[in-house]
């Protein structure tokens, strides 16, 4: 009898990445998606929504501490940040991990992502039950339209643009983050493949141009999404990422990372020629001092 158990993601209709499987930790169906948490051999426990990968215990501080750190350092003073999505709690893990940020409010969509994790997935959920969160469990789209709460920083840590996710590559959704930004307020989204969807980077930063003053792309890589090389937009109404980052703040502020640094916050608006050739018109990454 064969007992091998793998979990695959499969991208599209040509590739699949596959995980040699330990044991099943979790599997369910809410209401959004299908979700299921499985121990893996090389790394670690998995989360996957919809049988896409989203996060794992081996390279999640590469996408959470680069969805943070970089936004947080930029805005000179960040005290109150919004997340919208994030289930798996990294996202929050790594933001109130900033002494000068007084509130972090997180909208998460699905309450069986949140509890999944919270039961097996500690090392990014364990700031879930921290004061300085407030966890609400709803729709992020409804909740940035409501809301009369202004934000210094907004993370939109999102899964791709499928199922419950789709209305937060859209035009009036930025159009309601923009409006629940304070003056000088940031916006960083997760912004996909260069290598597998430059298309939805390109509709994601047509729509950013038309409402923010100043759109950038910037890259991380990590192991277990599909390409490898993956992309966060960020969109400002005051602050240029590279011009006007103070790397002392880093310094100062004595935290320690896995991934970011401050060499690698300039260094990660440097983009691969391709995608410059395709998405120059969109993005300010090269009119800098950089």
């Amino acid at each position: 009898m064969h007992s091998d158990l793998w979990v695959e993601e499969k991208f599209k209709d040509f590739l699949g990445l596959r995980f040699k499987v330990e044991k099943i930790l979790f599997s369910g169906q809410s209401e959004f998606q299908t979700v299921d948490i499985v121990e893996t051999k090389g790394h670690g426990k998995m989360l996957l929504n919809d049988g896409l990968i989203m996060v794992t215990e081996r390279d999640e501080f590469a996408y959470h501490d680069m969805i943070t750190h970089l936004p947080l350092f930029t805005h000179p003073a960040p005290k109150n940040v919004l997340i919208i999505g994030g289930g798996d709690g990294g996202t929050a893990r790594e933001v109130i991990r900033h002494s000068n940020v007084e509130k972090c409010t997180m909208v998460e969509i699905d309450a069986m992502v949140v509890n999944a994790c919270k039961q097996y997935i500690p090392q990014t959920s364990l700031a879930l039950n921290d004061k300085k969160v407030n966890l609400i469990i709803g729709d992020g789209v409804k909740f940035v339209k409501e809301t009369s709460e202004k934000f210094d920083v907004i993370i939109v840590d999102s899964t791709d643009p499928i199922g419950p996710a789709q209305p937060l590559f859209g035009e009036e959704f930025y159009q309601d983050v923009y409006n629940c930004l304070s003056d000088d307020g940031i916006v960083v989204s997760q912004g996909e493949s260069s290598w597998y969807a430059i298309d939805i980077q390109k509709s994601l930063l047509e729509v950013l141009n038309r409402i923010f003053p100043k759109c950038f792309l910037y890259n991380f890589s990590n192991l277990t999404y599909p390409g490898g090389l993956w992309c966060f937009t960020l969109a400002s109404k005051k602050y240029h990422p590279i011009d006007d980052f103070d790397k002392q703040r880093v310094k100062a502020s004595e935290l320690s990372f896995n991934y970011y640094n401050a060499a690698l916050h300039t260094s990660s608006f440097a983009l691969p020629s391709f995608v410059i050739n395709e998405l120059k018109s969109l993005i300010e990454n090269n009119n800098s001092k950089m």
